[in-house]
């Protein structure tokens, strides 16, 4: 079946059943590898993109519930400030160990911090809950998200 999708700021047309998760169209069918595949069930966040600006489980969401929506992935993430303090922040305090999960994590900080521009640790704890990192590197996450907010805070 025919779809336009809005993906990164571009509409693409694809094939695809209506019940088809959003993840394997945009890992199989357009290349954008990536949000993972980690547990299929939405529990662990690897496959998270933004639909309407949240955070999305794609390995879930039918492909057909997102049609001509806007969805960002992880590859066109840095196209605003948010995006780019968080990559940046990341890359600064060293998070990724395998790198497995980052997509995803990176994916929730973004979307954490464009609605709460100043988190606590509370907050983030809670925002990034369901991020599954079997690194363990939860620690690093939280100090990035504070040094992205910290460079948003003091760079308009």
């Amino acid at each position: 079946m025919p779809l336009t999708l809005r993906i990164n700021g571009r509409f693409v047309a694809v094939e695809a059943h209506a019940d088809t998760p959003l993840l394997w169209v945009l890992r199989d069918e357009l290349g954008l590898t990536g949000a993972k595949f980690g547990c299929g069930m939405g529990l662990c966040g690897a496959c998270v993109v933004h639909v309407d600006g949240q955070p999305v489980r794609a390995c879930v969401t039918p492909v057909s519930a997102v049609q001509s929506r806007p969805i960002t992935t992880v590859e066109n993430i840095s196209a605003d400030r948010v995006g780019r303090a968080v990559q940046d922040a990341w890359l600064a305090v060293g998070v990724p160990q395998c790198g497995y999960c980052q997509a995803g994590q990176i994916m929730s900080a973004v979307a954490l911090l464009r609605q709460t521009p100043q988190p606590s640790d509370d907050q983030i704890d809670d925002a990034m809950t369901g991020n599954i990192c079997r690194c363990g590197t939860y620690p690093r996450i939280r100090a990035a998200i504070h040094r992205a907010a910290q460079h948003l805070r003091e760079t308009p």
